[in-house]
């Protein structure tokens, strides 16, 4: 596999996951980066690794970020991945896991709660990286990395704790 390869598995196994979370989520991408496994003494010549990010643009209520790191690990679980590590912080909680094929994933929540997911490609052959070919589900907006979460979810951004009929079971910690 070649480094665009790689990326567009990545950009695979993240519309897969948001594909999982329903309501949906509005997003966009982050910067997707790129560069050589120099700092792997094991990786061969003239190979490099992929980042692909998304930044969530739907606010994500603190009563319900609980929730939608549940159906995250669930899904990842179900699809095979191995959950490297959970960080049950209440500010800033955290996923990381690693596919079969040994991609890496994370889904994090930053400030003021946004979620941001993203994928960290193995090394492959050294190639071009084009940038994502999906499209987001919401418009573009100006500004600096990132954009802050704006757009309301009558389900994600309610202050009320997750009914119990809709509780997915939270992360293990670990």
């Amino acid at each position: 596999m070649n480094m665009q390869q790689g990326a567009d598995r990545a950009d695979a196994i993240l519309q897969r996951t948001l594909s999982a979370v329903e309501p949906k989520l509005r997003w966009l991408h982050g910067p997707s980066t790129h560069g050589s496994c120099g700092g792997d003494p094991n990786a061969p010549e003239g190979t490099g690794t992929v980042d692909r990010r998304i930044q969530i643009q739907t606010i994500v209520s603190e009563e319900r970020r609980g929730s939608l790191l549940g159906i995250v690990e669930r899904d990842w679980k179900a699809r095979g991945f191995k959950i490297e590590d959970v960080n049950a912080s209440k500010r800033s909680p955290s996923i990381v896991a690693s596919t079969p094929d040994h991609f890496q994933v994370e889904v994090s929540v930053g400030g003021e709660g946004q979620f941001f997911f993203s994928v960290t490609t193995p090394c492959f052959t050294r190639t071009d990286v084009a940038a994502p070919s999906t499209r987001p589900n919401t418009a573009e907006r100006e500004g600096e990395y990132p954009n802050r979460p704006y757009i309301h979810d009558d389900f994600w951004s309610s202050t009320t704790p997750t009914p119990p009929s809709q509780h997915p079971s939270p992360p293990a910690s670990r």
